[in-house]
Parts: structure tokens; C-alpha cells; sequence
């Protein structure tokens, strides 16, 4: 991630966007249960809101030393940050009563690496329960913000397909001026 986007992802803008844009979603199309595992936390803003919404998060973070900084900044007993790749995550399958993955997918470097992280969502979700995720749309402005750094939307035209090949279910998606909104369901 450029120093950039890294600094807006830290910021109070940032902040008060997720509180007035984010957190108004996430109370109407999440239904988070007690044990919420989230994708990508970055700087952790997002973990922020999680952790005042459920019992215990679990925060994994493929750069370690982002996963590091969250971890010290944020030494609360209902958070714990794992530094690992979400394609190939150690939790038994069914753990967890949400998985969420907000603004972090177009990171991903591929759309097999993509998948593979889907796939590992659905295992470790407790049968029934959700995948609730916001992404960038491919739009020029949103580009230009990630110069140099992995930038892969996910194409609204397969989106569907990929989520229910991962096996998801009840799938929604939104679209918005800026992002999509998927919330999903484990089959049971």
C-alpha cells in the first residue's frame, strides 16, 4: 500500500467516513453474533467499530508490521490481531459467526489469490452465519489513489458466481458511487 493511501487509512477523515458511511450498514445488513473474524484491518479503524459490536475480533493482517501496530495500539482483551494470509488462515472450520473484509480485496494481487480468500471465509464461518465486505469500484479517481500499489476490483459481471463457487449463499450486493456492499451466507 503507497504511504498515501496507508496515511487516509489512519486518518480522522477516514474515521468519520466509516462512522457515517460504514457503521449505518453494518447495523442494518450485519448480523455480526459473538466471534468475528475480520479480513485486512490495516491501521485497525474498521476493528474500531467491530470490536464496540461484538463479543471478540480477530483481526488478520498479511503485513506484519501493520498487524504489529494494531496489535499495540489496540491491547483490548476482545481483540486479537493475527499476522497471516488470509488465503490459508489456522482457525477450524466454523468458528467464527461473521467474516468481514472492508475496502481490502482490491489488494489481493490476483483473482485466484482473491478466491482462495473467499473460500477460506466460507470454511472458517459457522454454517448459516455471514460474510459482510465492502470494496473500491473500478473507477479512474479510485486508481489514481493507488499508484503503486495492487490495485484488482472485483468484476460486478462474475462477483455472484465467485462468491457462490466459494460456497456462499443469500448473496446481495450494492452498488454504490464509490464501492460495493456484499453480504452473503454461509449454505447451511
Amino acid at each position: 500500500m503507497n504511504r498515501t493511501h496507508l496515511d487516509y487509512l489512519e486518518s480522522a477523515a477516514w474515521a468519520e467516513r466509516l462512522r457515517a458511511d460504514l457503521l449505518p450498514w453494518i447495523e442494518r445488513a450485519a448480523e455480526l453474533g459473538d466471534d468475528v473474524l475480520e479480513i485486512g484491518p490495516g491501521p485497525g479503524l474498521t476493528t474500531d467499530l467491530l470490536r464496540e459490536r461484538t463479543r471478540r475480533v480477530t483481526a488478520v493482517e498479511i503485513d506484519a508490521t501493520l498487524a504489529a501496530k494494531l496489535s499495540e495500539r489496540l491491547s483490548s482483551p476482545n481483540v486479537e490481531v493475527v499476522a497471516c494470509d488470509a488465503a490459508r488462515l489456522e482457525f477450524p472450520t466454523g468458528r467464527f459467526s461473521a467474516v468481514t473484509a472492508f475496502s481490502m480485496l482490491h489488494h489481493v494481487p490476483s483473482a485466484e489469490a482473491q478466491d482462495a480468500v473467499l473460500r477460506e471465509a466460507c470454511r472458517v464461518l459457522r454454517p448459516g452465519c455471514g460474510f459482510f465486505a465492502t470494496d473500491a469500484r473500478d473507477l479512474e479517481m479510485i486508481r489514481a489513489g493507488h499508484e503503486g500499489d495492487t490495485f484488482l476490483p472485483l468484476p460486478l459481471d462474475t462477483l455472484v458466481q465467485r462468491l457462490e463457487a466459494a460456497g456462499f449463499r443469500q448473496v446481495d450486493i450494492e452498488v454504490g458511487a464509490y464501492e460495493i456492499r456484499v453480504s452473503a451466507r454461509k449454505a447451511v
